[in-house]
């Protein structure tokens, strides 16, 4: 994959210990496939947070996080015309999701609308996060989404 990288430090909460990845991330283009890819990267950065510090993470996290991913990487596809990056980090129990984009436009969301056919993007990332945020960066913006990690959260 393109740009990823891990950076190895202590476990959970800044705890010391095994090593262990703490961020990976990927360089996003416009091809569609890269959706693919975004979604692989976060089930093996998670089985390696998982296998490296026996941190247990379930399955149905790994998958909201995967929808999480999706959801970021579509929007960037379909409203930011150049390059984007994805980059995941380990946060204590929370997994940072952050998505950089050159649309300078910050979204938001729709009203609900049973009638509405797509745009549920954002809404979708609010329901499933434990926060989202949106800020303005030089060259676009950036979307922030944390996802609790912790048996309790899941």
């Amino acid at each position: 994959m393109d740009a990823s990288s891990d950076d190895y430090g202590g476990g959970p909460g800044g705890q010391s210990g095994a090593a262990w990845p703490l961020e990976a991330s990927l360089a996003l283009d416009g091809d569609s496939s890269r959706i693919a890819q975004a979604r692989h990267l976060v089930a093996t950065f998670l089985g390696r947070v998982k296998d490296h510090c026996g941190f247990p993470i379930a399955a149905a996290t790994v998958e909201i996080a995967q929808l999480i991913v999706s959801e970021l990487v579509t929007n960037a596809r379909k409203y930011a015309p150049g390059p984007a990056l994805l980059q995941l980090r380990i946060r204590g129990l929370m997994l940072r999701i952050e998505l950089w984009d050159s649309n300078p436009v910050i979204p938001a969301p729709h009203a609900p609308d049973p009638e509405r056919i797509g745009r549920h993007g954002l809404e979708i990332v609010a329901a499933l996060a434990h926060g989202v945020t949106t800020e303005l960066t030089p060259v676009g913006k950036r979307i922030t989404a944390d996802l609790d990690l912790s048996p309790a959260g899941a």
